[in-house]
């Protein structure tokens, strides 16, 4: 099931308001659902679906606005809170703050002011969802509530991961390069009773051959040329927590004889080292190999497989877990947009589809770093299917400035232009809005120049990827079908 934009429940007694609240969000390409009534509002938020936000009148029949925010709150709700009031005093702001409203729009509420407000209430509390999982990560209190995915696959993970952090039983994390095993150490640690004690990561494969057993072991000043100071080495590092060894399958045959002593016996000994030190360290390691391939082929001690292989965990690809997919890139966004300064709302549905459609030989960190660039680069509220042009294929609309040809575009031959004024009063004898203008100038200029959008981005002054914009903004792409 694809996750659709951001959803906002507008919770007003005022149909008039509500439509005209929902027509500016759905343009910015937000998902919107009503409420009447601040009892509608609770079912609605409590048992009915949710929302991402909440705009909520604060004058309404029956129950107003600050009951019904004290009771969603009361209720656990935590979604952010924008309280609409057409009385502007501090007392008014004050206690719907005190509530727990994030901001508050004095009506009539403009519609800049609108987008702005719910984009940057998103964004704190992405924000501060962020903040929150970063600390936990760094007191190593991280769980299994803080992996990304509720699907089958993950599902099974967290359950067999919630199991072993009751004991110190040494788990094999297995699975694909990029699957996230690291992070599922990480939980299984946090959820264990040595939460908040060192967890030590080391990848295996990245140690420098001649000082493996140092960097594990640790060793004595002077122990060997350069050698200038005491090394603890990982092991005590990790003394009462976990020690993580990523990537265990790349460790040399001989490495592997003095972890399995290590492991056997509780304590290590030091390169240089006159005794053995004692250690508690609880061991969870993980590789992307076949170990069992490996010890039959000779390059993998048996013992030290049966003794590392006590609990297996199998981390799945993320192809076998799509529908997780929305809620990765949903993380991933909140992240980077703290980390790069950006306001993403999200991704635009066919963003999403075609995200899930695609089969990540990378896993999780090639996800990650696709919309790492996509974040960085992105100009519109919600990714789009061009911010990620190795899986779409699409190239990025040029900016309007980069648009002016280096030589004239030669006009299309049309004959005069018949007299048909755009009506700038409406029935009433109303001044009609820019916007009802703007759409029937476009869409005249499209019937006139039969679709030739250059000529009328150029007849209409603004530039190519401009008009492209308003044509999606008004609906108008059936109207250049229809002129081409």
């Amino acid at each position: 099931m694809i996750r659709m934009s951001k959803t906002v429940l507008v919770v007003d007694d005022d149909p008039t308001q509500r439509r005209l609240m929902q027509a500016v969000l759905e343009r910015d390409g937000y998902a919107v659902v009503h409420a009447e009534s601040g009892g509608e509002a609770i079912d609605r938020m409590t048992a009915g679906g949710g929302a991402d936000l909440v705009l909520l009148d604060l004058v309404m029949p029956r129950m107003t606005g600050l009951e019904c925010l004290a009771e969603m709150r009361a209720a656990g709700v935590t979604a952010p809170v924008i309280v609409l009031t057409a009385n502007a005093g501090v007392e008014t702001v004050v206690k719907a703050m005190q509530a727990g409203a994030q901001d508050f729009f004095v009506k009539p509420v403009s519609a800049e002011r609108l987008l702005v407000g719910a984009a940057n209430a998103l964004a704190l509390t992405r924000l501060e969802a962020e903040v929150g999982r970063l600390t936990k990560r760094a007191q190593g209190r991280a769980s299994f509530d803080d992996l990304v995915g509720d699907g089958p696959a993950m599902r099974l993970v967290k359950s067999l991961g919630a199991r072993a952090a009751k004991s110190t039983i040494p788990v094999l994390i297995t699975g694909e390069s990029g699957v996230g095993k690291e992070v599922i150490a990480r939980a299984l640690h946090g959820a264990s009773d040595r939460a908040g004690k060192p967890f030590v990561a080391v990848n295996c494969g990245a140690l420098p051959v001649n000082l493996i057993e140092s960097i594990l072991f640790g060793h004595e000043k002077g122990a060997f040329t350069g050698a200038v100071e005491k090394t603890l080495g990982k092991f005590r590092e990790a003394d009462g927590g976990a020690l993580f060894l990523d990537e265990i399958g790349e460790l040399p045959l001989d490495m592997q004889v003095k972890l399995l002593r290590a492991i056997q016996e509780g304590e290590v000994d030091p390169v240089g080292g006159k005794r053995p030190v004692r250690i508690d360290v609880r061991i969870i390691s993980a590789t992307n190999r076949d170990l069992s391939q490996q010890v039959a082929e000779g390059g993998f001690r048996e013992d030290l497989f049966y003794r590392l292989n006590v609990y297996p965990i199998e981390a799945p690809a993320l192809r076998d877990r799509r529908e997780d997919i929305p809620a990765l890139v949903d993380r991933f966004i909140a992240r980077f947009n703290a980390e790069e300064g950006k306001r993403v709302a999200g991704c635009a549905p066919e963003t999403l589809a075609l995200l899930q459609a695609f089969d990540w030989p990378g896993n999780v960190r090639q996800l990650e770093n696709a919309v790492f660039r996509a974040i960085v680069l992105a100009d519109a509220p919600f990714l789009q299917p061009h911010d990620f042009p190795a899986i779409s294929g699409l190239a990025a609309p040029l900016p309007a400035a980069a648009e002016a040809p280096a030589t004239p575009t030669p006009s299309v031959e049309l004959p005069p232009l018949p007299e048909t004024p755009i009506r700038v009063v409406d029935d009433r004898g109303h001044l009609r809005t820019l916007d009802e203008i703007e759409r029937d100038l476009i869409q005249h200029a499209i019937e006139v120049y039969a679709g030739h959008m250059s000529e009328i981005a150029r007849r209409l002054g603004i530039g190519r990827s401009t008009l492209y914009r308003k044509v999606r903004e008004q609906g108008l792409e059936g109207a250049i079908k229809e002129a081409g």
